[in-house]
């Protein structure tokens, strides 16, 4: 492979970093934000969880029409940097807003929480559909694909690691600085914006787009675009299993600050369990191409789906006085799942391949404005779960810790982590049942696009 290409793994990689800081802050820790420091009424939390359901819900409905937007772009800068570029900068502007400390106790508070936030999901939409679709335009080689999406995980999973492990800490500090842990929270927004900024940049620049996987099919048209997905037999079965995957995750990840202070005891010690979570994560992506080049993508997804079934079941049993059997639940939990992150991501990549071959057509913008739809679905049900939860359950009416009732407890144990395994199951047992495209059927499948001159 040309060098200059060999830098695609990287260039790519770094680009996402912010992103994933400041979708990080905005997806998990922004009702903790409304709740704990802010400290919204009861009245106005269940109005912003209904409002965030149904914001997320939409916005991961559009996600198609802005994929069909950009695999029908056609400029001298190609089809995705255009696109990434302004995604961007306005969700940026959007973030530093959100955090900007409003008041959301009247009528008119809420709405322009909720005005700044739909705008904050169609515009990161925009950046993150062309950036992830980009992927399956830079190799057609399976092994290539994931060396890139390797190291994009891992780059995304260090964005979401600072944040999760560091968050408490840098509004924390910020606050004392700046004078009030509003503020902190504010600056905190600014910083991850401009470090997403710098690192889209770095993307804008440095990669390079090969030219043998041009699409020479004609545009597609609104009418087409509910037909590219649902006669994409493996792209809705992976999009199927990839939403109750990310509920899951997701819900398991909104509860954890809640948990070490209401459950464990000890809101500091949520640090530690970041740092678990995120050098866990980081590591099992690392070493997975070493995995995948001695196992086939089902005996790793299988061993991965283990690995968090048994994590969720110790972290459910694990007493709250020592870190020990929570922290050895943590690593089998985030271990698996990075596993099956990197495993879904290029699931997805080759549905790209999978949906040419079948259809006739190159869509990958489409294909890939899955991704975001999945990611804003499992978050939407997870912020739905976390903000009802925590009403019903006492949390949030609680002056002390020790306000919180044993039931209210066991019901927020339940939702972080038996809901969720339930979710990451059936996801599993999805792709055992429904997904068919094995390294022997993409071989064939590329194969076959070179000899009808699809690929040029």
């Amino acid at each position: 492979m040309d060098s200059s290409f060999k830098c695609n793994r990287y260039t790519f990689g770094i680009g996402t970093v912010g992103r994933d800081m400041v979708y990080t802050m905005v997806s998990i820790y922004l009702i903790f934000y409304l709740t704990e420091i802010l400290k919204i009424p009861t009245a106005s939390l269940w109005w912003i969880t209904g409002i965030l359901l149904c914001a997320r819900v939409f916005d991961a409905c559009s996600d198609p029409v802005m994929g069909l937007v950009v695999d029908n772009t056609r400029t001298r800068f190609g089809r995705f940097k255009p696109w990434i570029a302004f995604g961007a900068f306005a969700s940026g502007i959007m973030t530093v807003l959100m955090f900007s400390g409003y008041s959301l106790s009247n009528s008119w508070g809420i709405i322009l929480f909720t005005v700044i936030y739909v705008f904050w999901g169609l515009f990161y939409t925009t950046n993150d559909i062309s950036y992830w679709s980009m992927l399956p335009a830079l190799s057609s080689d399976q092994r290539e694909r994931e060396r890139i999406g390797s190291i994009a995980r891992i780059c995304a999973n260090a964005g979401t690691f600072i944040i999760a492990a560091g968050i408490l800490v840098f509004t924390g500090g910020l606050g004392n600085i700046f004078g009030s842990p509003q503020r902190g929270w504010l600056v905190l927004a600014v910083i991850i914006a401009l470090i997403m900024w710098a690192g889209q940049i770095v993307n804008l620049i440095g990669v390079k787009e090969p030219e043998g996987l041009a699409d020479k099919s004609s545009h597609t048209s609104v009418r087409e675009l509910i037909s590219v997905i649902t006669r994409n037999d493996q792209l809705m079965f992976t999009a199927i299993s990839m939403v109750l995957f990310m509920i899951g995750y997701l819900t398991t990840v909104a509860f954890g600050t809640y948990y070490f202070k209401y459950a464990y005891g000890d809101e500091n010690m949520y640090n530690v369990f970041a740092v678990i979570l995120g050098v866990s994560q980081i590591a099992a992506l690392v070493v997975f191409p070493l995995f995948r080049s001695r196992f086939e993508r089902k005996t790793i997804y299988t061993a991965a789906m283990t690995m968090v079934g048994a994590g969720y079941i110790i972290f459910f049993f694990a007493p709250t006085n020592t870190m020990l059997f929570i922290g050895i639940a943590g690593v089998l939990i985030f271990i698996g799942e990075a596993f099956m992150q990197v495993l879904m991501l290029m699931f997805l990549a080759d549905t790209v391949d999978y949906g040419h071959w079948k259809l006739g057509r190159r869509n990958d913008s489409i294909t890939f404005s899955l991704q975001p739809f999945i990611n804003k679905m499992g978050s939407a049900i997870a912020n739905a779960v976390l903000g009802s939860i925590i009403i019903i359950s006492g949390i949030k009416s609680a002056n002390t810790v020790s306000d919180v009732s044993a039931g209210g407890i066991w019901l927020m144990k339940a939702f972080m982590l038996i809901f969720p395994l339930i979710c990451m199951l059936a996801s599993y047992l999805i792709y055992r049942a429904k997904y068919k495209i094995d390294r022997k059927m993409y071989e064939y499948i590329v194969w076959e696009l070179e000899k009808r001159k699809q690929l040029l």
